[in-house]
């Protein structure tokens, strides 16, 4: 079990930040993502040696400690459970701080994939309507010149005549 932990960390990784050809956004919330995932991992153990022995400390093993950190980085805060050493409370303003500039980070790569999308159908959109048109165009284009020659046919025949 060990040995797969740090596998799986490095895959997570990768899936999050390896692509190519992955947008600055999405590499960015990628990057995000980890960095809240360490924070959590690591704050909960820092919380619990915070905590140790502090009179009314209720933070004392390392599963509720991460629980804690899931609940105070998504700002959920329940308040069953919290810090009381001055150590304890600054590591839960790196939580907090990194919680919500994760997920504010998320939601931002997300919300600009939407806009892009829509971009890219509107502009596919238009350029569909700009061929139309352009063909259109040629195709009235065409006619003129077709009716135009026939009237100078005709008036050449009438002069001939």
């Amino acid at each position: 079990m060990p040995g797969m932990v740090p596998g799986f960390l490095a895959r997570a990784v990768d899936l999050l930040l390896g692509r190519q050809g992955r947008s600055l956004h999405f590499k960015a919330a990628g990057a995000a993502t980890v960095v809240l995932l360490f924070v959590v991992l690591v704050g909960s153990g820092l919380v619990v040696a915070a905590e140790r022995g502090a009179p009314g400390a209720k933070l004392t093993s390392y599963p509720l400690a991460l629980w804690w950190s899931v609940e105070t980085a998504t700002t959920v805060g329940y308040g069953d459970f919290y810090p009381v050493t001055v150590w304890g409370r600054l590591i839960a303003v790196v939580v907090m701080v990194v919680g919500i500039t994760a997920y504010g980070m998320v939601t931002a790569a997300l919300a600009t994939w939407f806009v892009g999308r829509d971009q890219e159908r509107r502009h596919h959109r238009l350029h569909q309507a700009e061929q139309a048109v352009e063909q259109t165009y040629e195709e009235m284009t065409h006619a003129v010149h077709e009716r135009f020659d026939r009237i100078e046919r005709m008036l050449e025949g009438g002069r001939t005549q």
